[in-house]
């Protein structure tokens, strides 16, 4: 999977869970490290702000497509969002569970399922905040797990390349 794949993963995620108009907490600033389990495990860092995470929700958005119905549901120390999306003539359903603290760690759950398969997907996404970002890092600054580095504000933004 390249970087772009994997990036675009772990934001596909993260921004899955937002929505237009509904109140959702954004993730603390600083220096995350995330672990994806789904078809691929795998681990990366990433430097984030308020301005870079509301770019890439932008950029994801671009690429979802239209969405007819993002709700999002508190109760206890759980968020749920249910997302229904139109992209390409196909119809996806994003079903995504969020439990912890946005401020410190916590873990996402996303099931998607898209018309025209038999099967959904599902994956985790268990994510911990290290600490401010490291000297030389900027917010976007995504290291990979073989320690490239790149920054997520230069992917292509709202092509389906960027989906993939």
């Amino acid at each position: 999977m390249g970087r772009v794949g994997i990036a675009c993963s772990v934001f596909f995620v993260l921004f899955a869970t937002s929505t237009s108009g509904a109140e959702f907490p954004a993730r603390k600033a600083g220096l995350w490290e995330i672990t994806m389990t789904g078809a691929h495990t795998f681990t990366v860092r990433q430097c984030s702000d308020a301005a870079t995470d509301e770019a890439m929700e932008q950029t994801i958005l671009g690429v979802a497509g239209d969405c007819a119905k993002r709700d999002v549901e508190r109760a206890g120390g759980m968020i749920t969002v249910v997302s229904v999306c139109k992209s390409a003539r196909k119809t996806m359903t994003s079903h995504v569970v969020i439990t912890g603290s946005l401020d410190s760690e916590y873990t996402m759950t996303l099931t998607k399922q898209s018309t025209g398969r038999s099967t959904g997907s599902s994956m985790t996404m268990s994510a911990k905040w290290l600490g401010p970002c490291g000297a030389g890092q900027k917010p976007g600054d995504v290291i990979m797990p073989n320690g490239t580095k790149f920054n997520i504000l230069d992917l292509p933004k709202g092509s389906d390349s960027a989906a993939r």
